[in-house]
């Protein structure tokens, strides 16, 4: 009896162990289930993401009624006429507004990029094709469009950013990689975000003012012109879309940078923008107004046409001109190989933008504002699509530079070795490609004026590639934009990169408030002085340093001013 009864007591106790286990399990399995709901993304929700209909996202514009669509929460509008056809007697003139439109329109998708060629490499091999992977969309002269990315059509006053694509002033668009989009950042950080497509090439900058007369007094620079008339729209506009018309900031990178930089310093951008961020691309002087003239002339002259018949230039269709002045611009180069022409770019016209050095000082008439500027390690890193680079010695950099450097190359690779002692050669070679003068000169030149001038030096490199991508081109963008995640070919994707871009975009949102970019996120970020140097370094960790490339620089720069240097 006494050994049935002990038997019965484990066995009770067992009982009571198995159902205390089983809740508990039920319990952590619960809770497991629960924290995993939590954690779904906007791109996981269970609930409808796109919302679509006739009068769902329709916004009130000074040129009549357009109609988006909702995703995840934001306001879409892609294609937004903010400018006339530029064909025809459009041609070489400054934008024109656009007709206004009964009922509601549609813009749904993104608008005709500017006449361009197609120069990237889309081969099946192509590393770069596969990193970059381009938007491309079609072209036409019907090309002054604009998107506008927002959290809600309400009259909230939200700072808004306006995005100005690469490509130099030759080619790209306002969506040419997946990282420009503005959805993401509208969300994180409750802002308006604007992007813009605008003429290029020989479209935006033949100069025939010489020609052609009064007429044309503008045509070397109308491409910038169209840039000027999207932060008029902005103006007039964007309150519509939630957005504050007296906060606005300009941002754009390589040669959007450059185009930041020379509506930063335009009379007519005063009071269209109030704070200007420039991503490895920056200007403090335009093209040469003599040589731009000079060119024209010869645009003419190889048409076959003379002055009184310029205006037959507007009737050819835009594939003819286009081949006809860049075979003139190369011809004009040949016979002038000292002339200093550059390519069709905006002109130093005394009228619409500065002939001089930009940013002076004692100027009222253009803008005076905050300006940030950013640059990336290894800008145009020399072994991506050649991995047999990866392992090369630093004299092996030397012999690769020599051609450009001559003998001089030695103590320039050893100068930066030396300075970045932690840098592989290949990574020395890197850092060739990007060296940071052009940026610093002009943040010495913008710190003349009396608004605060922030630095950056963005220095992460991706896991991507056995790792030899490292701090590309163009890399910097998507940290920007909040978009890490859709940028996977540039970022890999995951919790590495997107707590930098936390960072960073927090930075962005800070500078788009209040012209000053310390953010919780950061450590002390003080403003730019061209004494001291001081640069934020965006990577895993961020740290403040003082110029740390200022004695390798500055050799480069000596040797560059006291030498005949091969192009």
């Amino acid at each position: 009896m006494v050994v049935y009864r002990l038997k019965q007591g484990v066995l009770c106790r067992n009982i009571v162990f198995m159902i205390r286990r089983f809740c508990l399990l039920f319990i952590v399995a619960s809770y497991v289930t629960v924290f995993s709901c939590n954690r779904k993304t906007d791109n996981q929700s269970d609930n409808q993401q796109l919302y679509i209909g006739e009068n769902i996202a329709v916004a009130e514009t000074e040129y009549g009624k357009v109609r988006g669509y909702i995703l995840r929460n934001i306001y879409q509008f892609k294609g937004i006429p903010y400018g006339a056809n530029t064909a025809g007697k459009n041609r070489f003139m400054p934008p024109q507004k656009p007709e206004s439109w009964e009922g509601i329109r549609p813009v749904l998708n993104y608008g005709d990029m500017a006449p361009q060629a197609i120069t990237y490499d889309r081969s099946p091999e192509s590393a770069s094709g596969f990193v970059d992977n381009w938007n491309f969309f079609n072209s036409s002269e019907d090309c002054l469009k604009l998107n506008v990315w927002t959290p809600a059509l309400d009259g909230k006053k939200r700072p808004v950013l306006v995005w100005f694509h690469g490509g130099g002033f030759f080619n790209g668009n306002a969506i040419e990689q997946d990282g420009y989009g503005g959805e993401n950042l509208s969300r994180y950080g409750d802002v308006v975000v604007c992007s813009v497509n605008h003429r290029l090439n020989v479209f935006g900058f033949t100069d025939l003012s010489k020609v052609g007369g009064d007429k044309y007094r503008d045509s070397g620079n109308v491409g910038i012109l169209d840039l000027i008339a999207a932060l008029k729209w902005v103006n007039h506009n964007i309150k519509n879309f939630g957005g504050d018309p007296t906060n606005v900031t300009i941002m754009g990178q390589s040669g959007g940078g450059s185009k930041v930089s020379i509506i930063a310093t335009m009379p007519a951008a005063k009071g269209l923008v109030h704070k200007a961020v420039a991503l490895s691309g920056n200007s403090i002087k335009a093209a040469n107004k003599k040589i731009s003239e000079e060119l024209g002339e010869y645009i003419v002259k190889e048409a076959g046409l003379k002055a009184s018949e310029i205006d037959k230039l507007q009737e050819m269709p835009w594939e003819d001109y286009y081949e006809l002045a860049n075979a003139a611009s190369k011809k004009f180069n040949i016979e002038n190989k000292n002339s200093g022409h550059r390519g069709f770019s905006p002109v130093g016209d005394s009228r619409n933008i500065p002939s001089g050095t930009f940013f002076e000082p004692t100027d009222s008439t253009i803008p005076d504002i905050p300006m940030m500027y950013c640059t990336v390690k290894e800008e145009r890193n020399p072994n991506r699509d050649n991995p047999e680079l990866e392992n090369i010695s630093l004299n092996g950099v030397i012999t690769k530079l020599r051609p450009q450097y001559g003998d001089n190359a030695d103590i320039i690779v050893h100068t930066y070795a030396s300075s970045f002692p932690e840098a592989r050669p290949i990574e020395v070679w890197g850092m060739l490609t990007g060296v940071r003068s052009n940026v610093v000169r002009s943040a010495n030149i913008k710190s003349a004026q009396k608004s605060p001038v922030y630095m950056a030096w963005f220095t992460w490199q991706p896991p991507l590639f056995d790792g030899r991508l490292r701090a590309f081109h163009c890399l910097d963008i998507c940290f920007w934009l909040h978009n890490t995640d859709i940028m996977l070919t540039h970022t890999g994707g995951g919790k590495r990169p997107m707590e930098l871009s936390n960072k960073m975009s927090d930075a962005l949102l800070a500078f788009m408030h209040n012209g000053n970019p310390n953010c919780k996120s950061l450590p002390n970020w003080p403003e730019y002085t061209p004494e001291n140097g001081e640069v934020m370094i965006f990577d895993d960790n961020c740290i403040v340093k003082n110029d740390p490339d200022r004695k390798a620089r500055k050799v480069l720069e000596n040797i560059i001013n006291t030498s005949t240097v091969k192009d």
